[in-house]
């Protein structure tokens, strides 16, 4: 815990901020008990980031996985100038755009055999008339669909604002943005999604 007295959190970090600083210095320290409870403390966070980045699949496990044993490696590297959760994030964003682009390289063969197998489903699903919990559902994918068809950075500035409610300057330090960048993403994301969206927010 000596290490505390050399880095400590700044005095505008909340007392959770500064427990997380004083478990990752436990950490840097080699200390596993402290690791466990940070994981604990953020595995929603970073599990729910990946899976609204990546959609539900199977890598959504091993990513948050390997955000989480990326902290542990770098634990001594870890200075406290922003929140750990900041950094925690930065981790996330990094592995999560690794893994976007190796999909997309992974995808370009088989897309448009891909895009013509959904639309004939689509046409199917659409004969019968849904009621109201399948519209509701129906609503929810499309979502899910429009946010996955974003640019990376604008998804993540949007996960970000919407679902783990980050402030302007907090997405600016995960994605290494300025604020009005990240304002003009936020933009340019629910723009993009309004149009996406057209179909259902007429209705």
């Amino acid at each position: 815990m000596h290490v505390a007295s050399h880095n400590p959190a700044p005095p505008s970090y909340s007392e959770a901020e500064q427990e997380d600083v004083r478990l990752m210095q436990a950490v840097s320290g080699g200390d596993m008990a402290a690791f466990e409870e940070l994981v604990g403390r953020h595995q929603a966070l970073v599990a729910g980031t990946v899976a609204r980045m990546l959609g539900d699949n199977s890598e959504v496990d091993d990513i948050a996985q390997q955000v989480f044993v990326r902290v542990w490696k770098s634990a001594k590297r870890y200075m406290p100038r922003a929140k750990f959760t900041t950094w925690l994030l930065k981790i996330t964003r990094n592995l999560v755009f690794n893994e976007l682009r190796r999909r997309k390289r992974r995808a370009v063969t088989s897309l448009q055999h891909e895009a013509g197998e959904e639309e004939m489903q689509i046409e199917d699903e659409r004969t019968q008339q849904p009621d109201v919990t399948l519209l509701e559902g129906e609503l929810q994918d499309a979502i899910t669909s429009a946010i996955a068809q974003l640019p990376e950075t604008q998804r993540m500035a949007l996960v970000l604002r919407r679902y783990e409610e980050l402030s302007y300057e907090e997405i600016a330090e995960v994605l290494d943005q300025s604020v009005p960048a990240v304002k003009s993403l936020l933009f340019r994301a629910r723009t993009e999604l309004r149009q996406r969206l057209k179909t259902y927010l007429a209705g």
